[in-house]
């Protein structure tokens, strides 16, 4: 009875500690990362990095944490972090000792300070030798034990997680980015890969992941030039940057690529993977303005149809894949054998 009677009571403050008023006077969280003049993280929440297996992801966190490491512009990520947020935590969960100190050498040659002494403000952990809540349990112990953090990346979110395809997994792991970000007031941006039959991020943690960061950065290989890669935003609550791509040099740096555009081949006359999400909702609120619900057929011809009057002419075939890739991105929800449109897929 008495625990009954302290649960109640915790239960009560909670309630109570989680109310909103209209009164309430709460200011812009600092903005600690942009590309140009699109905010890409701010302080409480979290951001990622997805692409394909080879696309470089890893490259493109460094040039991030090398930004954030001296405060100020690398590659094209500019940082700005708050006096008393300079600490950063570097976790990665896949690689070697290392093959990881090679990614420290990156880091520190990239924001060109000396290699002779560790920077005080970077500390960076290698986990790959221990099971997902040890290392969520280590991460969580660096976090609560690190005065003055500021950024967390982490290199691999896929191993915090025995299977990528639970929804409780993938729910008390998103949760506890936004506890931690909500608590210590700090940033983490973490990688993941996408599926290689699409470019959707892998599994319910995917899923979870696009539903509740703050930005998507997706980095791509460009098709035909294996030593470039292209930076876009796959999801993004601020203004949309442009695209930009880095090559790497001899010295295994990432560098920025000037005027760059990606190359396509001239038989693709459309990529949806492109379009963005203000257009795809243009084009599915047009397609059920009518009707509410539509059977494949009438579903796959609509969207031939409206995403053809905002300028994306396609075939049956692309279409068909078009229609995966509003699944999976739950844009469309199947209910039966008919499809709706979900308008709050962006959020």
């Amino acid at each position: 009875m008495e625990n009954n009677n302290k649960m109640d009571s915790n239960v009560t403050q909670l309630w109570h500690s989680s109310r909103l008023r209209i009164t309430d006077d709460f200011e812009y969280p600092p903005v600690i990362l942009k590309i140009n003049d699109s905010i890409i993280g701010t302080l409480g929440n979290f951001s990622a990095s997805t692409g394909k297996a080879k696309s470089k992801k890893t490259f493109n966190i460094t040039a991030i944490v090398a930004s954030a490491l001296i405060n100020d512009l690398v590659l094209n990520y500019k940082s700005s972090f708050p006096e008393g947020k300079s600490k950063i935590l570097y976790i990665d969960t896949e690689q070697s000792p290392f093959h990881c100190q090679l990614v420290l050498n990156r880091i520190v040659e990239l924001a060109e300070i000396s290699n002779k002494i560790h920077p005080e403000n970077l500390e960076f952990l290698s986990l790959r030798r221990f099971t997902p809540e040890t290392r969520i349990a280590i991460i969580e112990e660096a976090i609560r034990n690190t005065e003055g953090l500021g950024l967390v990346v982490i290199d691999g979110v896929r191993d915090l997680a025995y299977d990528i395809n639970s929804p409780s997994e993938a729910t008390n792991l998103i949760t506890k980015f936004m506890q931690w970000t909500d608590e210590y007031k700090l940033h983490i941006h973490t990688v993941l890969h996408l599926n290689k039959t699409d470019d959707n991020t892998r599994g319910h943690l995917g899923t979870e992941l696009n539903n509740k960061a703050e930005t998507i950065l997706k980095v791509t290989k460009d098709e035909h030039d294996t030593n470039t890669s292209y930076v876009s935003a796959s999801n993004i609550r601020d203004i949309e940057f442009e695209p930009f791509a880095f090559t790497i040099d001899e010295t295994s740096l990432p560098v920025l690529v000037e005027n760059y555009r990606p190359t396509k081949s001239d038989r693709k006359s459309f990529d949806y993977l492109e379009v963005s999400q203000e257009k795809h909702k243009e084009a599915l609120e047009s397609l059920f303005l009518e009707l509410k619900t539509l059977k494949y057929k009438e579903l796959i011809n609509g969207l031939r149809e409206k995403y053809a009057s905002i300028g994306y002419v396609f075939g049956e075939n692309k279409a068909k894949d078009l229609k995966t890739f509003l699944e999976n991105k739950r844009m469309i929800i199947k209910e039966g054998t008919t499809y709706k449109y979900n308008p709050n897929f962006h959020d």
